[in-house]
């Protein structure tokens, strides 16, 4: 039982990493449309800066209320 939950977490997370993937290749070709002079470090400095600046990213992927971290003990 314990290793079908081990192989079953592992296809998930394998999923995920691979949906990721496909997301990042979208991104880089609607990237070298939009900006057709642009070299490949150029591409690859705007997909970070969409990865990290992106509706939603400015403060992590978690949803609910923002923490400062560390959290400060009381």
């Amino acid at each position: 039982m314990r290793d079908e939950f081990r192989k079953l977490a592992a296809d998930r997370l394998r999923l995920a990493l691979d949906m990721f993937g496909v997301g990042e290749a979208l991104k880089r070709q609607q990237l070298r449309r939009e900006h057709p002079d642009a070299d490949d470090t150029e591409i690859e400095e705007r997909l970070v800066a969409w990865l990290q600046e992106r509706p939603g990213a400015e403060s992590g992927d978690a949803s609910g209320k923002p923490i400062p971290w560390p959290r400060q003990r009381l």
